[in-house]
């Protein structure tokens, strides 16, 4: 590898507005985030599905499938 062109690479701490903090390496140095695994919805197993408005009503009634 050339020298010069690269950036550093250092330790750093990942915190998330749930209070987790995470280490790991990268380039820059302290990340903040809003939301993490250990707080959404989707990695939780919390995430609901919505039927908004009868979108599978009228689907089925669109293209004629019955029950």
């Amino acid at each position: 590898m050339k020298d010069g062109i690269h950036p550093e690479y250092k330790k750093t701490k990942i915190s998330c507005a749930c209070g987790n903090v995470i280490e790991t390496s990268s380039t820059k140095q302290d990340i903040h985030v809003e939301i993490c695994s250990k707080c959404h919805p989707f990695y939780t197993g919390k995430q609901k599905l919505v039927d908004t408005g009868g979108r599978i009503d009228r689907f089925t009634k669109r293209f004629n499938m019955s029950k």
